[in-house]
C-alpha cells in the first residue's frame, strides 16, 4: 500500500519529476516512494479502480494495463501487470487503464463490444484484465487466432470460467481496423513520447527513499559502484513480488532500462550477445531463429505480461534453482560478461551458480549481458520443460541437452537440468557415459542413464514432483531428445504438434 501522504511529503530531492501519460492526461510526479506500485498508485490515488488486485504476484492478470513506449518512432504497446510494476518504471510511458480504453464520449472500444456481443464477461473482476490484454493485441496488430491467441490470454485467469464465450470475443476482433477516433488518440500519445526525448536521466529521494535510473552503461556501472546495496531492477517481475508477497523492503533502487545499450542484441559469426536489459519477448524472437527449441520454452515462460517486462539478465542475475532459461543457455555453452565500475570479466554461466541464493557477483559487480555461442558443425540442441500446466507453471523439471553426433554416434555431450538441484546444473556423469552411445536409444529405460543420473543429483522432494519423479522424468527427457534427433519427429503434447 502507498504510504500515508505524512510519509511521502518529507525530504524530497528530485532531478525532475516523474512524467507519464495516463489514459491521455501528462502528469508529473515527484513526491511518491518509488517502492510504491503503479497498481497501488492507479487505485489508490488516481481513483482509477477498474484495475483490480488478485493474485500480487503477476500471475491472474486482473491488474493488466497497457503500457505504451516508443520504438523507432512508433509506439510499441505492451500488456503488464501494474501490481509488480514500480511507478517510476512508467517514466516517459503511456498508461491505459480500462477506464481509458472508450471514446471519450462513452462509446464502447470494438475490444469492449466484442464482449458484450459475446457475452464474455461474468462476475466483472477479472473482466478489466482480459480488455487490456485484448487490447494490447487491438494495438499491436494481433491475429486474434490459434496459439497466438492462446498466448495473448495465458496471463489472464477466468475465475468464473468463462473462457469460451472470451475466445469468441477475441476471434470476432480479428478483421477489425482502427477508427478516425482511435488514430488520434494514438497521435496524441506519440506527441508525448516526442517530448519526452529530451529529458534528463530519473533520479530522485523521497523520504529516505532513492531511485535512480541512468541513461548509460558507464553511467550504471558508476551509480552501482556508488550505492552498492541498492537494488537493481529493470522489468520488477522478481522485484515486486518480493515486495508485495515477502514484505521485503528496498529503499534504494538503480533502473537499466533507460540504458539503450543494455537493451540490444548484437549477432556475430560467432554468437549472439544480449544485453542485461533485452526482455524476454525481444530475446525470444531473435534466438528463436537459431534454437528452434528455445521458442517453444520461452512460450511457456510467464505469460505475455511477464515476457514483455522480464528481463533475460534479470532473470539469471536472480539465481532461481527453477529458471527454466539456465540450463538452456548452459547447455549451449553461454558466457555471462559481468562488471562492476570500470573492470569487466567474463565467467560460464554454470559456474556462476554457487549454491542457492548465491551467485559468484562481487560486491559492486552486475550482469552486462550473455554470450550465446553458435552451434559448431554437427552439434544439436532440444529442452523440454515438464510442469503440471501449459502455462505460467513451474517447472518439475527442465532438461537442456547439446550434442554432437557423428555417423549416429553421440561424440559429445553438454547436458544441464534445473529442477533436479538447488541450482541449475550440468549433469557431467551423464555427459561422459553419453559419449560413444548411439544416437537412437536401444530402450527407454537403459539402466546406465538412472546410474549417473543418480551419481549427478538427488533432487528434492516438494509440491511439484517427488524426487524419484524428477530422477524418471529426467531420463525420459534425455530418451525424448534422442528419439527426435535420431527419427526427425517431434514430440509433443500441443494441438499444434499431435504425438506421433
Amino acid at each position: 500500500m502507498p504510504m500515508p501522504q505524512n510519509e511521502v511529503e518529507s525530504s524530497v530531492d528530485s532531478s525532475r519529476p516523474i512524467s507519464v501519460m495516463i489514459n491521455g492526461i501528462s502528469y508529473e510526479f515527484s513526491d511518491i516512494r518509488p517502492d510504491t506500485t503503479l497498481l497501488q498508485f492507479l487505485r489508490l490515488q488516481q481513483g482509477l479502480c477498474g484495475t483490480k488486485e488478485g493474485c500480487a504476484e503477476g500471475d491472474c492478470g486482473a491488474c493488466t494495463v497497457v503500457l505504451g513506449r516508443e520504438r523507432g518512432g512508433q509506439i510499441f504497446y505492451q500488456p503488464v501487470n501494474a501490481c509488480i510494476t514500480l511507478l517510476p518504471m512508467v517514466d516517459k510511458a503511456i498508461i491505459r487503464t480500462v477506464e481509458g480504453v472508450a471514446r471519450e464520449d462513452g462509446a464502447l472500444h470494438p475490444v469492449q463490444q466484442a464482449l458484450v456481443d459475446h457475452h464474455g464477461s461474468q462476475c466483472g473482476f477479472c473482466t478489466p484484465g482480459f480488455v487490456m490484454s485484448l487490447f494490447a493485441g487491438w494495438l499491436n496488430g494481433h491475429s486474434f487466432t490459434g496459439v497466438e491467441l492462446d498466448d495473448l490470454l495465458s496471463g489472464n485467469l477466468c475465475r468464473c470460467t468463462g473462457y469460451g464465450p472470451i475466445v469468441r470475443a477475441a476471434e470476432s476482433l480479428a478483421h477489425h481496423s482502427f477508427q478516425s477516433w482511435e488514430n488520434e488518440r494514438i497521435s496524441n500519445e506519440k506527441r508525448f513520447l516526442e517530448n519526452c526525448r529530451g529529458l534528463p536521466a530519473l533520479s530522485y529521494d523521497v523520504g529516505g527513499y532513492f531511485y535512480t535510473a541512468p541513461d548509460s552503461i558507464d553511467g550504471m556501472s558508476m551509480a552501482y559502484l556508488a550505492q552498492p546495496d541498492a537494488q537493481i531492477v529493470a522489468g520488477a517481475t522478481d522485484i515486486g513480488v518480493w515486495i508485495n508477497k515477502q514484505n521485503k523492503k528496498i529503499s534504494k533502487f538503480i533502473s537499466i532500462q533507460d540504458v539503450s545499450d543494455l537493451s540490444k542484441i548484437t549477432e556475430s559469426d560467432n554468437g549472439i550477445f544480449i544485453g542485461a536489459s533485452t526482455t524476454h519477448q525481444e530475446a525470444s524472437k531473435r534466438l528463436s531463429a537459431s534454437f528452434a527449441d528455445m521458442g517453444e520454452l520461452w512460450r511457456r515462460f510467464g505469460s505475455v505480461q511477464v515476457r514483455s517486462n522480464g528481463t533475460v539478465g534479470g532473470n539469471i542475475a536472480n539465481g532461481s534453482p527453477i529458471g527454466d532459461l539456465a540450463p538452456a543457455l548452459i547447455a549451449l555453452n553461454t558466457k555471462l560478461h559481468l562488471r562492476c565500475g570500470e573492470e569487466k570479466r567474463q565467467v560460464d554461466l554454470e559456474n556462476f551458480f554457487i549454491t542457492y541464493g548465491k551467485q559468484d557477483r562481487r560486491v559492486a559487480e552486475w550482469v552486462e549481458g550473455l554470450f550465446v555461442p553458435k552451434l559448431s558443425e554437427g552439434w544439436h540442441f532440444n529442452c523440454h520443460k515438464l510442469s503440471r500446466r501449459f502455462d505460467q507453471d513451474i517447472s518439475s523439471v527442465m532438461g537442456a541437452f547439446a550434442l554432437r553426433i557423428g555417423n549416429g554416434i553421440i561424440q559429445e555431450a553438454r547436458v544441464a537440468f534445473g529442477g533436479m538441484a538447488s541450482i541449475p546444473k550440468r549433469a557431467t556423469s551423464l555427459e561422459n557415459e553419453l559419449i560413444g552411445q548411439p544416437l537412437r536409444p536401444k530402450k527407454i529405460d537403459e539402466d546406465w542413464i538412472d546410474n549417473a543420473l543418480q551419481t549427478d543429483f538427488n533432487p528434492l522432494t516438494d509440491v511439484r514432483a517427488s524426487s524419484a519423479y524428477r530422477l524418471l522424468a529426467a531420463r525420459n527427457l534425455l530418451q525424448k531428445c534422442r528419439l527426435k534427433l535420431a527419427t526427425g519427429v517431434s514430440i509433443r503434447l500441443t494441438e499444434n504438434e499431435p504425438l506421433h
